[in-house]
């Protein structure tokens, strides 16, 4: 590895112009393959799971699935509703609904109970996923009435709108997110580096891996399909860790350049940083993409979008540092030679940097570490511990449309709608396919299902009973007068699937059934998803074992670190719990608690905060092992390589600590509990895990910290002069 990354910062170094417009070309190819090649979205199909999933998947076969519907509200903007003025409007409307090319079908105006409100329900064709790019001309005809009728105040919602709100959303979220984290990341940056110039380079990088990664993203999503959080995650995971691993490069570059005091050329010093801290980088780099691949075991769309877009954007930022950041460290550094030399030439001092101004700082943080390892490490541990505990009481639901922000319009409207129409709320599809020849007993179980249902106060009525052409597969319709997210709602659900179905269409031999719709997704996925939880999580865990085995040929410290990931991410869950949980925080955060936690984000998170808890592990005992290779004693090795790369690691944690928190201004509440969590564990990983428990662990186990490699340990147990010269590292 250490040849690969030399050989690479070499061929860079020699060639600093080259590498720089081969990394621009490079950037351009990625963005114009993935123009031409386009985003593969994912279809409704990639998002079935479960008896839900199954249950669609026999009703679209012969083509009785429940179609994506707008419901358009008309009412009076001030006063009692015109009923004459009101039927005109929804004439209207209809008419010009059903000369939409995008329109399946019109249903007949529903007066409310209250007689305030008159409802048309339209319903789009194709699949349900692509009804957001056909909505539009839907809202435009529901405008185009709403001109021709002023006096009435008419309103559109339904999934689709209600989608294409929550993406605008997203997008202008995303804008502030962004007017936020560059100045503070760059202003961040002008504080370890003191030079704009240096500052920018790690943020220009990280915007140009994102570039590049966006387009690649279309490409891969012909093969894993783009859920529409792609992006997102590209965004926020590539400009934390592509400042990251630029930051773990450059600081090396310049302790480089101060150690050897101008005796060295800038090609000399970036072989050197590309020695040490670019084969970190490339070990932390594949860590977070081994651990982001084990999303692909759970068998998600979503999660498969997610470690698509984590993946891409690794990779590529792991590019740009051990291609384009070692030419411009080559060139910055030659412009500071002939600015030296230039000095030198009008008999002026040579400025260098010494040292490390924040030493005193980490001596003292280091202190408890150093003086009283087993109770610094036993605090430290208790305390994580202590956050660890309300994941006891993790509760996981799937967000649905009722949790959305109500700033989108379409989610006022339907709130509107739950209210004025109660019983069109939610609806469960019961789907029945058998032999052709069964099609009446088919037929007679359902009605018997329907009349027991009407006896069931969680019921509200029922639809007529469909039948393919082919009469093997027929559907019924259970509305639910509660809201999707309510106990009631998960109720009739279970009547339905553990009583009334299996007391009816059950008995009918042969018969494939289900019952599908909102509720049965929302209580279908959490299933789906904790049946591949051990699988997931098992794999996270070996290959994190793995990885830190191979980086530093230790098994102690591979289970070391998996245990220490274990306890970061861990507490930073039980810190999500405790938050978006209760209500305590919903001002502060600007949120409404539903009590739960969406249903993705713990796996989601669990894996990715593993994977980035490896970049400060491998960085940091990398410096650690680094000193005891050199023959520095095992306890000055751990004090002097977490000393040596604390400021790069405090550094590196608040620019992703900035990254992360701006998420929790967005509305989506899934993208605000991510952002949190990030946020918060790697402040945890970076101020409690890496300057209080590795150091006290490390320094407990001693020389066994390195078993079974032998070369460290061989090296601690003789003399070596050449580390004589080195800086000695102490707090005691």
């Amino acid at each position: 590895m250490n040849s690969l990354t030399v050989r690479m910062a070499r061929q860079s170094a020699r060639h600093p112009w080259r590498a720089i417009v081969g990394w621009l070309v490079f950037v351009v190819l990625c963005l114009g393959l993935g123009s031409a090649a386009g985003m593969n979205s994912a279809k409704t199909a990639d998002y079935r799971v479960g008896e839900a999933g199954r249950a669609e998947a026999l009703a679209a076969e012969a083509h009785l699935e429940r179609k994506s519907a707008e419901q358009v509200l008309i009412s009076a903007r001030t006063g009692a509703l015109d009923r004459g003025a009101a039927t005109a409007a929804a004439q209207d409307l209809t008419a010009r609904m059903k000369k939409l090319p995008e329109v399946a079908g019109v249903a007949a105006p529903l007066l409310s109970k209250k007689h305030d409100i008159l409802m048309v329900e339209v319903s789009i064709k194709g699949e349900e996923r692509e009804a957001d790019g056909k909505v539009a001309a839907l809202v435009a005809q529901t405008e185009a009435v709403q001109k021709a009728h002023p006096r009435l105040l008419l309103q559109e919602t339904g999934s689709a709108s209600t989608s294409k709100g929550v993406d605008d959303q997203r997008d202008s979220d995303l804008a502030l997110s962004e007017k936020i984290t560059l100045p503070i990341t760059l202003l961040t940056l002008l504080v370890v580096f003191g030079s704009l110039t240096m500052a920018a380079v790690p943020l220009l990088l990280a915007l140009s891996s994102i570039a590049a990664a966006v387009g690649l993203s279309m490409v891969a999503s012909h093969l894993s399909p783009d859920t529409g959080v792609g992006t997102n995650v590209i965004l926020m995971i590539g400009l934390a860790v592509g400042v990251d691993y630029t930051l773990f490069y450059l600081k090396r570059e310049r302790e480089e350049r101060a150690r050897h005091g101008g005796r060295l050329a800038s090609e000399a010093l970036v072989e050197l940083a590309a020695a040490t801290s670019g084969r970190a980088v490339v070990v932390s780099g594949l860590a977070v993409v081994a651990s982001t691949a084990t999303l692909y075991l759970a068998s998600d769309v979503i999660f498969s979008s997610l470690a698509t877009g984590t993946i891409v954007v690794v990779l590529v930022a792991v590019a740009s540092s051990l291609t384009a950041l070692p030419a411009l460290l080559v060139l910055l550094g030659r412009r500071a030679e002939r600015r030296a030399a230039r000095r030198a030439a009008r008999g002026k001092p040579v400025r260098r940097r010494h040292g490390d101004a924040g030493g005193r700082l980490w001596g003292a943080l280091l202190r408890p570490a150093s003086r009283h390892p087993l109770a610094t490490l036993c605090v430290s541990v208790l305390a994580l511990l202590a956050l660890v505990t309300p994941l006891a009481g993790l509760k996981i639901t799937e967000m649905s449309r009722d949790t959305h922000s109500r700033e989108i319009p379409a989610m006022r409207v339907y709130d509107r709608l739950n209210e004025a129409f109660p019983d069109q709320r939610v609806t469960h599809q019961i789907v029945v396919r058998a032999d052709a020849g069964r099609a009446g007993e088919v037929t007679s179980a359902l009605r018997k299902l329907a009349r027991l249902a009407d006896n069931d106060r969680l019921f509200a009525g029922t639809s007529q009973i469909r039948t393919s052409a082919d009469h093997r597969t027929s559907t019924l319709e259970l509305r639910v007068p509660y809201l999707g997210n309510s106990d009631e709602a998960y109720d009739s659900l279970d009547h339905l699937r553990d009583d009334y179905v299996p007391a009816t269409v059950g008995r009918i031999d042969g018969a494939e059934y289900g019952v599908t719709g909102d509720v049965a997704r929302y209580a279908d996925y959490p299933d789906h998803q904790n049946s591949k939880l051990p699988l997931v999580l098992g794999a996270l865990l070996l290959v994190t074992f793995a990885m830190t085995m191979y980086a530093f040929r230790s098994v102690v410290l591979g289970l070391l670190g998996v245990v220490l990931n274990l306890l970061s991410a861990a507490a930073a869950l039980g810190m999500l719990v405790l938050v978006f949980q209760n209500t305590w925080a919903e001002k502060l955060l600007d949120f409404h608690s539903t009590g739960s936690i969406g249903s993705r984000v713990p796996l989601f998170l669990f894996v990715i905060l593993f994977g980035l808890s490896m970049d400060y592990q491998v960085f940091v005992v990398s410096r650690i092992r680094e000193a005891a290779l050199a023959g520095v004693p095992t306890r000055q090795a751990v004090l002097e390589g977490i000393r040596s790369s604390a400021s790069v690691v405090t550094s590196a944690a608040v620019v992703m600590t900035t990254v992360f928190a701006s998420f929790v201004f967005l509305h989506i509440i899934e993208m605000k509990q991510i952002g949190f969590v990030l946020a918060a564990a790697v402040l945890l990983d970076a101020f409690v895990v890496r300057i209080m428990i590795l150091p006290s662990a490390m320094l407990l186990l001693g020389e066994a910290s390195w078993w079974p490699s032998r070369g460290v340990r061989r090296k601690a147990t003789t003399v070596d002069h050449s580390a004589s010269d080195r800086p000695v590292v102490d707090v005691r």
